[in-house]
């Protein structure tokens, strides 16, 4: 009931949207609700301008969950609702009558943190499909189809005075003119992608090379759902590695990091690290690194997480929400330290300690009020990225004597 109350004073637009939950389906929906609402908020704090976020539910929730992503990330940033068929089940068999058509799709809600956000929308072809789509070749070997019929512009498309001119020798005998303005043609000329053939007549080539792929839509029918074979975890949310393959390349660069706060059988995870991500994985259940640590090591490559695969970090700290650090930590730190430094021990004056990780970030530490302390300039410089045993030798092999742990002097 914390949540709830945090959310009635931070977020008016979301405590309306859960109340009309409680109202219409009652309080374990609400509560869920809260659950996810209270997340999503911690998923666009973090999530950078240019960045998107995907949530998969099924059609129990998926109208309440799509109030609260109004809610929160903004009715405006709504892209799409992306149909996926997960199953070609239809209506169950019975000796009654069905009450319900069958349930063979989800949901995913795409919204974008802002409008600088932005999709590459499109399907690499098969082999055998760039062969039936670009037919033709050219003198030198280069794959195209004849595209010839987008040169004019048909008359049914009305008069187009801007586009009526003479280009080469050639014009449109109607006003609707040609299909590009008379730099974007010359351009086509000059990479070889409009011709004039031997007989005069002007010929216009799609060719391979430019084409950025298939176009695809918000209903996806063309990926199954896990069912067998290697990719098969037995896993009761197993999503298709390929679901979450074309997601993924769609709204991130090679090196971007992708989230997934709940990670179950870690795709998400596992399709990251194929496509030259970086990633963040989160789950409550212990099996989810088990899990994960088998599909790295078989569908990308890597070693286990204890044989030391590159700079992968599992964290058990279990971790807190937001503002896990307190507002006033330094000056709460500085009265527990006595003012001392926690590593030499010396005192200092308060504007000459610096916060720190005892167990550093880079290294799986929590940024909890219990992993921080107050470090003078001189010795978090020479901590750096160290933990506190190997801080304290560092500072030995410099010639510098420190106190126990539990000494204090001042």
């Amino acid at each position: 009931m914390a949540w709830w109350g945090e959310i009635a004073d931070t977020s008016p637009d979301l405590y309306a949207a859960l109340s009309a939950a409680k109202r219409t389906h009652g309080k374990s929906m609400m509560s869920y609700l809260i659950m996810m609402g209270i997340r999503l908020i911690e998923m666009r704090r973090i999530l950078k301008s240019t960045g998107s976020i995907y949530l998969h539910c099924d059609p129990t929730a998926c109208h309440y969950l799509k109030l609260v992503m109004d809610a929160v990330f903004g009715a405006r940033n709504f892209r799409n609702e992306i149909v996926w068929e997960r199953a070609t089940s239809k209506a169950k068999g019975s000796q009654h009558m069905p009450k319900s058509w069958g349930t063979n799709t989800d949901i995913i809600l795409f919204y974008a943190r802002s409008r600088e956000a932005s999709i590459r929308p499109y399907r690499k072809l098969a082999s055998e499909e760039i062969l039936t789509k670009f037919p033709k070749v050219d003198e030198r070997g280069g794959r195209y189809k004849d595209d010839t019929a987008h040169i004019w512009s048909t008359p049914n498309m009305g008069a187009r005075p801007n586009l009526c001119y003479e280009w080469r020798g050639f014009t449109n005998p109607h006003p609707s003119g040609w299909r590009l303005s008379r730099g974007r043609l010359e351009e086509e000329y000059q990479k070889g992608n409009i011709i004039i053939r031997s007989d005069g007549k002007l010929e216009r080539r799609a060719y391979e090379r430019d084409y950025r792929g298939e176009p695809i839509g918000n209903l996806w029918t063309d990926i199954a759902p896990v069912t067998g074979g290697e990719e098969y975890l037995d896993y009761p949310t197993q999503k298709p590695l390929a679901l979450l393959e074309r997601i993924i390349r769609a709204s991130s660069e090679k090196g971007d990091w992708v989230l997934d706060p709940f990670c179950g059988c870690a795709t998400a995870c596992s399709a990251a690290e194929r496509l030259d991500r970086k990633w963040i994985g989160i789950d409550i259940s212990p099996k989810a690194v088990d899990l994960l640590n088998e599909r790295l090591v078989r569908e990308a490559g890597l070693d286990k997480f204890t044989k030391g695969a590159g700079d992968i970090i599992r964290r058990t700290a279990i971790p807190v929400r937001g503002g896990a650090r307190s507002p006033c930590i330094k000056d709460m730190l500085y009265g527990s330290q006595q003012g001392l430094c926690n590593l030499c021990k010396q005192w200092f004056q308060y504007r000459q300690m610096d916060v720190d990780h005892k167990t550093p970030t880079s290294k799986g530490g929590p940024d909890v009020d219990s992993n921080l302390q107050l470090l003078c300039h001189h010795c978090n410089m020479i901590k750096g990225d160290r933990t506190m045993a190997e801080a304290r030798v560092r500072l030995k092999e410099l010639g510098i004597i420190v106190p126990p742990p539990t000494t204090i002097t001042r």
